[in-house]
């Protein structure tokens, strides 16, 4: 184990043996291997968004053991997905990658001003699975969020007691934030913030914009000059949020209609303003495979810089 590693481990004194061994692993695997860095697939979109909008630009990923596939062949850090995918090839691919069950999920059959999620995993199905961990959704902005905070923390404390790290999506969403707030620099901060202190190891938010929703917030942003102009600002920030960047902040790898250079040109500001990595879906797995392994491959080239 490297001094970077070492010294990530070092912020997280009050886990358990077993659970720095899991994150460990996760900083450990993939070509991004002790660099503190993470590029990590994530398919949890055939349940978030519909089959045929998941999978339908690349047939061959409607196959669970397609993903599996990918992850290890790019060398990603891990692999997360809800219950039936993993369970579809945790046997054939056991112990080639890291696995993180997506323990909650949520569907768009309905238009939701204030969306929830519903339990669809459990600890016990992570352990059962060889996982690392487990990844829960919240929405901080949603008329449900003290319900899911809660529900996260009592998840939370059941996974860190078998040894299991814990990954936090916090998406800001809900009827009392605008369109434009949901990905608001305070608020994106704010959602990290809230994540950290539920317990996450690893805090996934969307990259920020320079947009601020909440007026008591501008005044604090304009009176004391917080940079966030450009994107590199913004994640600085974002990760200053997260106990001045002792937990794990990575960010999401946005939608397919995203130009491959403006991607990379995000991944660099990501690097640039100390973010840990990226969490990138559909960017790679609704290309065909040899697109997806040269755009990963892309990514971890300038994080591995």
């Amino acid at each position: 184990m490297n001094a970077k590693v070492r010294e990530i481990l070092s912020w997280y004194g009050s886990d358990n043996p077993g659970t720095l061994t899991n994150l460990a692993r996760l900083l450990g695997h993939g070509r991004l291997a002790g660099t503190g860095k993470l590029v990590i697939l994530p398919v949890d979109q055939g349940f978030e968004h519909g089959p045929g909008r998941s999978f339908g630009a690349n047939p061959p990923a409607y196959d669970p053991r397609y993903h599996f596939e990918l992850a290890i062949e790019s060398g990603c850090s891990a692999y997360a997905a809800p219950l039936g995918f993993l369970e579809a090839g945790a046997r054939q691919f056991a112990g080639e990658i890291p696995l993180i069950l997506k323990v909650n999920d949520h569907d768009v059959l309905l238009n939701e001003a204030d969306p929830d999620q519903a339990l669809t995993g459990s600890v016990a199905d992570a352990l059962r699975l060889g996982c690392i961990g487990i990844g829960f959704t919240i929405y901080p902005g949603s008329s449900h969020r003290l319900q899911m905070y809660g529900t996260i923390r009592a998840y939370a404390e059941e996974a860190k007691r078998h040894g299991l790290i814990v990954v936090i999506w916090s998406y800001p969403r809900g009827s009392a934030l605008s369109k434009p707030g949901e990905t608001a620099i305070d608020v994106t901060a704010y959602a990290a913030h809230i994540a950290a202190q539920l317990g996450a190891h690893v805090i996934k938010v969307k990259l920020p914009t320079a947009h601020i929703e909440q007026e008591e917030a501008r005044k604090v942003y304009e009176k004391e000059q917080i940079p966030v102009a450009t994107l590199a600002e913004r994640v600085k920030h974002v990760v200053e949020c997260t106990f001045a960047g002792r937990r794990i902040t990575i960010f999401s790898g946005g939608a397919t209609n995203t130009d491959d250079e403006a991607l990379l040109d995000e991944i660099r500001a990501i690097r640039s303003g100390g973010g840990f990595g990226s969490i990138i879906g559909r960017n790679s797995f609704q290309r065909q495979r040899p697109q997806a392994l040269k755009l990963l491959s892309e990514v971890m080239d300038i994080y591995a810089s």
